[in-house]
């Protein structure tokens, strides 16, 4: 009966929902047993290099740069406020100052914080020990809470239980996972934030899954799409759980620091090219993988390279908020709404791409438990695109073109495309993921 069923939904696909031949081989070509060995080479690759680099004695790396930089201004924030000097957070002579006083290379590259004060106020407790100690100690957590959050996903994957090897062997081997571990970045807290609001849609409370996409008000540049697709898609208790959740968070922040702190650091992000120094603001394209970083490589003039970001991010959202509004499984609709918020977000680097492992592990389940779906090829290369390209960032200083973005916005066109047909409907095991 189930396959009469997928010869039905193959039998009344258009035309452009079937896979070209090349697609067909190309998926058909990525086996199990083909993606264990590669995640096994990629594993091997990145955390060989990442042993090597970080064996050196003391706080720099073999390449010069201070090990878990990322963290060390987050580290300076809580012990800023843990002295009770919070207003100076947005000070960069005072957070330069400060680093130099952790470690004595830090003048070599400029840090600045650029986070609400609730951020460094949840690293108070980490302030008292040294910033080795500290940075490992975060890491660590972080670690946990990102396996947690993939675990907690894959469990909802029923198709992918059988395969818990690869599935682990994928997780090594994602890209942003590596630089998420060796920059000491806040990466695994908006992974939390997407996984807990995904574990809300899929036991029907929109509330709370709202709540948990509004805590993202700490990084608001995720925040760019989702509150406009929730809108449009009219998902009223969602957008209420998310607006209650981020009011709530920065009026709390604003009632404990006072309203100086708060001004200061809504100016750092107004004007965060003064923050950020010349060097690593002519670097930051080709670490990033979203619209706005995609057409600033490929068009050489700003100003027409950010009206082609404001109007593709237009179109994305439109996209997402048809998806979101369709009857496709939840596992379809929250990877496309994942989507959204990278693509849209102007200020994404590799490392933030960790919030892609929900929406590429519920794809993969779906792929395996819709093989014969008309877009299941199609769906099953992009997936695995979608993981393997961030790798391939530092190409686009060269090519000019990062090839994740492509790839994530063809994923979702797809999503779109049959969102819109009777045959993106599942052909057994809805229940599932919705």
């Amino acid at each position: 009966m189930v396959m009469e069923r997928v010869k039905i939904d193959r039998a009344k696909a258009t035309p452009a929902q079937m896979a070209p031949a090349w697609i067909e081989s190309a998926a058909k070509w990525l086996t199990p047993r083909r993606v264990r060995a590669q995640a096994i080479v990629l594993a091997l690759c990145l955390w060989g290099v990442c042993a090597v680099d970080f064996a050196t004695p003391g706080l720099l790396d073999r390449a010069g740069n201070i090990k878990f930089q990322d963290f060390l201004p987050l580290y300076v924030s809580a012990q800023l406020i843990a002295h009770g000097r919070a207003i100076d957070l947005y000070d960069q002579q005072v957070v330069a100052q400060a680093e130099h006083a952790v470690v004595d290379q830090s003048d070599r590259v400029r840090l600045p914080y650029l986070y609400g004060p609730q951020v460094g106020l949840m690293l108070v407790p980490l302030a008292r020990f040294s910033f080795p100690v500290a940075a490992r100690i975060w890491v660590v957590t972080s670690l946990f809470v990102f396996f947690g959050c993939v675990y907690l996903v894959w469990k909802s994957c029923p198709a992918l239980r059988p395969h818990s090897g690869i599935v682990i062997l994928c997780t090594l081997a994602f890209p942003p996972l590596f630089h998420f571990v060796v920059r000491g970045q806040l990466s695994a807290v908006v992974l939390a934030c997407f996984t807990a609001a995904f574990l809300a849609f899929r036991a029907e409370r929109q509330w709370m899954a709202g709540v948990a996409l509004g805590f993202l008000v700490f990084k608001p540049q995720f925040l760019v799409a989702i509150p406009i697709v929730l809108l449009l898609a009219h998902a009223w208790k969602a957008l209420a759980g998310l607006a209650v959740a981020a009011t709530a968070q920065l009026a709390l922040t604003s009632l404990y620091f006072g309203p100086a702190a708060m001004r200061a650091y809504f100016d750092t992000l107004w004007h965060i090219s003064r923050a950020i120094g010349p060097v690593e603001l002519s670097l930051a394209p080709i670490q990033m993988h979203s619209l706005r970083s995609f057409w600033s490589l490929l068009i050489p003039w700003p100003e027409p390279a950010l009206a082609l970001y404001i109007l593709s991010s237009i179109v994305i959202v439109g996209m997402v908020a048809v998806v979101w509004k369709s009857s496709a499984p939840l596992a379809l609709r929250f990877s496309a709404l994942t989507l959204a918020a990278i693509l849209a977000n102007p200020h994404l680097f590799v490392y933030d791409l960790l919030v892609l492992a929900p929406a590429l592990l519920l794809l993969a389940d779906w792929v395996l438990t819709n093989s014969q779906h008309p877009s299941s090829a199609t769906l099953k290369l992009l997936t695995y695109l979608a993981l393997v390209l961030p790798l391939f960032g530092p190409l686009s200083r060269w090519t000019h073109v990062q090839l994740s973005v492509p790839a994530f916005t063809m994923l979702l066109w797809v999503l779109w495309r049959d969102s819109r047909t009777p045959s993106h409907k599942l052909a057994s095991g809805e229940s599932a993921v919705v």
